[in-house]
């Protein structure tokens, strides 16, 4: 697992914040291309294919939170400028937890970074943070930046803690773009997508493109992703999230099933996400979204023509620098993978 933890440490000193994630997409290419993969670039999707493409299809979102310079001196959550908001209709996690949100990005140091080469362009330090509820969005005070011209990208700077049995960093979702190459490493010759701008519910549309560009359909479509749960002690008995549905669809493939029967043999700890909430919503008296996912809208966009499930690794701290998983959810992950896709 060495081997694993290496790269994701590398993955995550590159940034890749919302709409700019081309220098990330650029070192994956990389990667995967000495490993012998080959790999296409087409706008908003990053596409790996192993010597048999057709064996697995895997997916997973390639951006993380940061800011935009939207103005002089003036900087916002990438995911929710206006450019972005057509895609985000309230539904999902991250817009349900930006009212929650200002506090604790302040004293966060931030990279600012060009978005085409990815050259680092300076270092700032956030001195505020306020939710505009005109523009429905986290406005930033940045030391450093007045030099910035607007549609500049500033990523968190981040790297890898370990403690105990728990790894720390901004993983959401830069711990799947991992597990994927390692999966490649050790001998998957399947199909992988990296995706963009996920975190502004955009992402589905440029893989579904890529589907509809080659006539391909499947029901096996697996989407890695992290999950987010309000402590430790509500994610102490879990390994691995599965899902019957999101927000807009119900996920009918036969990988649910043998994931959970992989799961079961294996005694990893799961639970489906959107029966916990439903469970939550009952205890509470209230209503609820079950979230929303890249996968839930590709089935209702398909009318079930793709259809797929989701694995998701269960954090606290979710969009933040902090967010924590344990080892075991990630060697559970990997666990399974292997079982689905190298046996």
């Amino acid at each position: 697992m060495e081997q694993f933890y290496d790269i994701l440490k590398q993955l995550i000193r590159i940034p890749s914040v919302v709409g700019a994630e081309h220098p990330f997409f650029l070192f994956v290419k990389r990667e995967l291309e000495e490993l012998g993969v080959s790999v296409e670039y087409y706008d908003g999707v990053l596409v790996a294919k192993g010597d048999k493409p057709e064996s697995g299809y895997i997916s997973s979102h390639a951006d993380r939170h940061g800011l935009i310079c939207t103005g002089h001196n003036e900087f916002q959550y990438a995911a929710f400028i206006a450019k972005n908001r057509a895609d985000l209709t309230g539904t999902s996690n991250s817009e349900q937890i930006l009212h929650n949100f200002t506090m604790r990005f302040v004293d966060e140091k931030v990279q600012a970074y060009e978005p085409w080469s990815g050259t680092y362009l300076g270092m700032g330090v956030i001195k505020e943070a306020f939710l505009c509820e005109r523009r429905n969005n986290i406005i930033f005070k940045v030391d450093g930046f007045d030099y910035l011209f607007p549609g500049t990208p500033i990523a968190f700077m981040d790297k890898l803690e370990f403690q105990d049995d728990l790894i720390s960093a901004q993983l959401d979702n830069v711990i799947s773009t991992a597990i994927i190459i390692y999966m490649y490493q050790i001998g998957y010759k399947g199909t992988a997508f990296f995706t963009a701008s996920e975190e502004a519910g955009k992402s589905w549309r440029f893989l579904l493109e890529y589907f509809k560009r080659f006539n391909i359909s499947t029901n096996e479509l697996l989407v890695l992703d992290t999950s987010p749960y309000p402590s430790l002690e509500d994610m102490q008995n879990l390994d691995i999230v599965l899902r019957h549905r999101d927000q807009n669809a119900v996920f009918k493939s036969p990988l649910k099933n043998i994931i959970k029967k992989i799961a079961i043999e294996n005694d990893i700890k799961y639970h489906f996400k959107d029966a916990y909430l439903k469970n939550i919503m009952k205890q509470n008296n209230t209503k609820g979204s079950l979230g929303t996912t890249e996968l839930g809208r590709i089935i209702h966009a398909t009318k079930g023509e793709i259809q797929g499930t989701t694995l998701q690794i269960p954090t606290i701290g979710y969009h933040t620098v902090n967010e924590t998983c344990s080892i075991k959810s990630v060697d559970s992950m990997i666990t399974i993978l292997s079982e689905l896709y190298l046996r």
